[in-house]
């Protein structure tokens, strides 16, 4: 009975040090398009990237944010500072 309770506990510890790189994972940040001054929050976890092509690229404006709200949040001030479009 204490090896499986030890076992337990060792297992419980082990999934718990392997969940907390994924808390800490930066997944957000804004991105501005050069041909329309738009800027937009984007979300690294996605697996494929914006597509650019002709003038339509863009650039990376923030660092990483761990919430989307905290991107949002920028979003909205850089469109209150005038400098985004949308």
């Amino acid at each position: 009975m204490r090896r499986v309770f030890a076992l337990c506990a060792v297992a419980g510890i082990a999934s718990t040090v392997f969940a907390v790189p994924a808390f800490a994972k930066v997944g957000y940040y804004v991105i501005r398009w050069d041909n329309t001054g738009i800027c937009q929050v984007w979300n690294e976890d996605l697996h494929y990237k914006p597509l650019q092509w002709g003038v339509s690229t863009y650039k990376v404006v923030s660092k990483p944010f761990p919430t989307f709200t905290q991107a949002s949040d920028l979003q909205i001030k850089m469109r209150a500072e005038r400098r985004c479009t949308l």
